[in-house]
């Protein structure tokens, strides 16, 4: 694990806020392995787990029937019995996609795309609700991600010395924001095709924000995904094997599509999920 994430944004690239405090990101990691299948365990080995069966069976039922846009379908773990828990994390697994939100919120989807374990902690990063979430992105994480984010930019008449083409950028970004309707496609921004000064990406940081949320997808290759601290603003970086950056753009839209689930990709979960729970009924 490592205290801070590499690249243009994030925790630990931006000075405190002005009023003092500092948003204490929860740590992520940094390897973006390939995920793997997780291996289901014996019939004979989940005896007395049927608390543990009932729930990734109702699961399985209600993914057949659920339409991403939808409110989230949410399933609370606490209550579980560690056995019962442990064959739900077994089944379950870690696919390719994980999120931090701030210091009280985490998510990871499970090998089953569209199932996603949310946790929420207290500040002492003691676990106080762990539950599972079907959507296409996780509700809980939306609805925290622009909660304190600004509506709107503006635009100072002189920019730093070194600063050349972040100002048109942001004007740009202003004029989409204002435009901007929930379930519009993305409008994105390429910077890597831009002329980009180091007072440029510098400036850009500053005015947009860092936002609360981090995202990592294995799915389209190593690709983090930032918020801002302006409304429906997200940075998206890809990375080859050195976690060198390829691609850096800004997109305005309310999530990125590179992280979100689609309607095909819930049908195949529900399908895989019969399919493994045929084996212990």
């Amino acid at each position: 694990m490592t205290n801070a994430i590499p690249g243009l944004v994030g925790p630990g690239t931006q000075a405190d806020s002005i009023d003092g405090t500092t948003l204490d990101y929860m740590e992520m990691p940094r390897d973006m392995a390939t995920f793997a299948l997780p291996i289901a365990p014996e019939p004979e080995d989940t005896i007395g787990m049927d608390e543990g069966k009932a729930v990734l069976n109702k699961l399985a039922d209600d993914l057949d029937d659920y339409k991403v846009g939808t409110p989230s379908l949410t399933y609370a773990l606490n209550a579980l019995a560690p056995l019962d828990l442990g064959l739900v994390n077994q089944i379950l697994g870690e696919g390719e996609v994980s999120i931090v939100c701030g210091t009280k919120f985490q998510a990871q989807e499970s090998v089953l795309a569209g199932v996603w374990r949310v946790i929420e902690a207290q500040e002492n990063s003691t676990q106080i609700k762990d539950k599972i979430e079907v959507a296409a992105y996780p509700d809980t994480i939306m609805a925290e991600t622009f909660k304190q984010a600004k509506d709107t930019l503006t635009l100072d008449d002189d920019c730093p010395a070194g600063v050349m083409n972040a100002r048109p950028v942001l004007a740009e970004i202003k004029d989409h924001m204002a435009n901007y309707k929930a379930g519009d496609a993305a409008h994105a921004i390429n910077l890597t095709l831009l002329p980009q000064t180091d007072e440029d990406v510098a400036y850009l940081a500053d005015k947009l924000g860092v936002g609360n949320t981090i995202i990592l997808s294995r799915g389209y290759g190593n690709c983090r995904v930032s918020s801002t601290q302006t409304k429906n603003v997200w940075w998206v970086q890809y990375f080859n094997s050195q976690d060198a950056t390829i691609l850096n753009s800004i997109e305005i839209v309310d999530l990125p599509d590179v992280v979100r689930a689609a309607q095909e990709d819930i049908e195949d979960s529900a399908e895989r999920l019969h399919e493994i729970m045929e084996v212990y009924t």
